[in-house]
């Protein structure tokens, strides 16, 4: 049967979370109250499709989980939302397990995550066709060689690829010269983009590594892009906060949405931002995962967080980066 062609195709992490919701967080050797206890499914990747799926894109996505009972969660939720799964399952291991703390005052976070390194995604799982047969390809840092595989097959019938990397390892200078658009998280613009000034590193970035557009996510600061003459920043929604889990699995997915909707810049990171938003309103990685037109409501109210990157400071961000430019070519 032949491989139909998706929208989007995401490779990387699923995780089975177990959230404890919590009164505060503890001072060091203290205590404190557990409010509520629950198991959601999450993991950056995975949750980046789901939501894409949930938007009306047709999905695939590619990953491995452990012989459990959580394997069949990820895989029935999955299905049930019309993606097309390839899950590894790996004989006699556990799938992917991340326990979140919430503090149920401020919905601030902090994940401790286990890892069973037998759950991988081997070269002979996968099949060029899964990346080949998409109009976009999402990849993270969880099996970096896989990523760089289903990159470099995408790359060969022109698939454009975007990426989610939050952790540095030293496989990623590999993979970033055949991602088109990395979405980074802030934590890993120093060791890629040599300062943890976004105004600074990702112009690095994007002159080290080729990309045609690179973006770093920023809490409450929301999103900068940077596309080789300018910046684009959109500003967090300001909403009641929850749980804060998933917001950058949500942004991701806005992102990509508006890649392949042909969004100007300025629009799929205000899209991604309000994505983000609305998710922290609701418990769980993808408890707020809301439709497309509650998106655009959110965006109309206009509620934002202070933007910190004024016009001025990204024209003169700007020009430096391209006077940067012009030295490094005259030279």
């Amino acid at each position: 049967m032949p491989i139909p062609i998706v929208d989007f195709t995401g490779i990387g992490e699923n995780a089975t979370d177990i959230v404890l919701r919590l009164a505060e967080f503890p001072a060091r050797d203290g205590k404190t109250d557990t409010v509520s206890r629950e198991i959601r499914l999450g993991g950056q990747v995975a949750t980046a499709v789901f939501a894409a799926a949930t938007w009306g894109l047709q999905t695939r996505y590619v990953g491995a989980t452990g012989s459990d009972h959580h394997a069949e969660m990820h895989q029935a939720e999955l299905r049930a939302h019309g993606v097309e799964s390839h899950l590894r399952r790996v004989r006699g291991a556990e799938s992917r397990l991340s326990y979140i703390l919430v503090e149920d005052v401020s919905g601030s976070r902090a994940v401790l995550c286990h890892r069973d390194p037998r759950v991988k995604l081997d070269r002979s799982y996968l099949r060029k066709e899964w990346f080949q047969r998409s109009r976009l390809v999402h990849v993270d840092g969880e099996n970096p060689e896989a990523s760089r595989l289903a990159a470099t097959w995408a790359r060969e019938t022109g698939v454009p690829i975007m990426c989610d990397l939050d952790v540095f390892r030293e496989e990623l200078r590999f993979l970033l010269p055949l991602v088109d658009f990395p979405v980074l998280s802030l934590g890993i613009l120093e060791p890629l983009g040599g300062s943890n000034d976004p105004l600074l590193a990702l112009p690095n970035i994007r002159a080290k590594y080729g990309s045609k557009l690179v973006c770093a996510t920023l809490g409450e600061r929301g999103a900068l892009a940077w596309d080789g003459q300018r910046f684009w920043c959109a500003p967090a929604y300001r909403v009641p906060v929850v749980d804060t889990t998933g917001a950058g699995d949500l942004f991701h997915a806005g992102f990509a949405y508006g890649l392949l909707r042909g969004w100007d810049t300025q629009r799929m990171l205000e899209f991604g931002c309000a994505a983000a938003g609305l998710n922290c309103m609701a418990h769980g990685a993808r408890g707020g995962v809301g439709s497309v037109g509650a998106i655009e409501r959110l965006k109309t109210g206009k509620k934002r967080h202070p933007n910190q990157f004024t016009a001025t400071v990204m024209a003169q961000a700007a020009e430096h980066a391209l006077g940067g430019s012009g030295r490094a070519a005259r030279g």
